[in-house]
């Protein structure tokens, strides 16, 4: 793809950004970067730029991170110590009819796109991309178990709520590692598929009554399951990992405060940038070249 008369800037994001504008500069594109961590070396073909609104002149493309966006409205940027806002007078600076790539967009930045006409593409829901990340969240996701936790996940009973695709995954890993697991989802599909896999499987609102039994909750489901009444039955300290996307499934200050260890780790494909890099680039490199086919024909 030759994308020599194009301009992408690359904003926010960890280190998979790294890979991603890398990929990006491969295109004969220019690429500015800005707010994601920066290589000593720097990025071969790719310009670092001292904001976003200046990463964004110009740009005909704009690649925002994938973990999606903060209730302020703030790009996922975990090493960058200013908030990046992605308003309409920061959107503004982009050419005519230009494109963000993104994970997934909130209303603030719906708005600000359709003021400044804009064209937002998310790829949150790409299935194929999520299964070519996936082994990279889950062996993050459980790094940050075995780090938190006093027991060993083999002959541990660990809940895993929402079995999609990261979900599916992680509790087929945890049952091949030897650990007691107990699926929670609404699907009765979902619940047969994780039996079959050697899981339990039981409906969500059984939750509240099996918490007591639970060592370890992972939560994938970006609704607040896990607070209230389940936080208060769960045993203490019970560790709790949010992977949901926001505004996640576990009250972490609620988990905090009946003494459980709560983890946040939305963001785990930066454990393998490059290989996560690499994936994203797939889909993302897929839309540019369906939005530069369509303006040929």
């Amino acid at each position: 793809m030759d994308l020599s008369t194009r301009k992408i800037a690359i904003v926010g994001g960890d280190e998979r950004e790294q890979e991603i504008a890398r990929l990006a500069a491969l295109t004969g594109a220019v690429v500015e970067g800005f707010g994601f961590p920066w290589p000593d070396g720097g990025i071969e073909g790719v310009d670092r730029a001292d904001s976003a609104m200046t990463a964004l002149r110009a740009a005909d493309y704009a690649l925002f991170p994938i973990p999606g966006i903060t209730a302020e409205g703030a790009l996922f940027a975990p090493e960058h110590d200013q908030p990046i806002i992605p308003d309409r007078e920061v959107l503004s600076q982009m050419n005519p009819g230009a494109h963000i790539i993104l994970g997934w967009a909130d209303s603030k930045l719906e708005a600000a796109a359709a003021a400044t006409g804009i064209r937002l593409i998310g790829y949150e829901d790409d299935r194929e991309l999520m299964l070519l990340r996936g082994p990279s969240i889950v062996e993050g996701a459980l790094e940050l178990a075995i780090h938190h936790s006093d027991v060993s996940l083999h002959g541990a009973a660990i809940g895993v709520i929402g079995h999609g695709n990261i979900g599916r995954l992680l509790a087929r890993t945890l049952v091949l590692l030897g650990a007691r697991v107990t699926v929670f989802a609404r699907n009765p599909v979902q619940r047969a598929d994780a039996m079959s896999a050697g899981a339990e499987a039981a409906p969500l609102d059984e939750l509240i009554d099996r918490a007591p039994q639970l060592a370890m909750v992972f939560s994938t489901v970006p609704a607040p399951l896990v607070a209230g009444e389940v936080l208060r039955a769960l045993p203490s300290p019970c560790v709790l990992i949010d992977l949901a996307a926001p505004p996640g499934g576990i009250d972490g200050r609620g988990a905090t405060e009946h003494g459980h260890r709560f983890v946040w780790a939305r963001g785990m494909g930066r454990r393998a940038p490059v290989t996560v890099g690499r994936s994203q680039w797939v889909g993302i490199s897929r839309r540019i070249a369906e939005v530069e086919a369509a303006r040929e024909a």
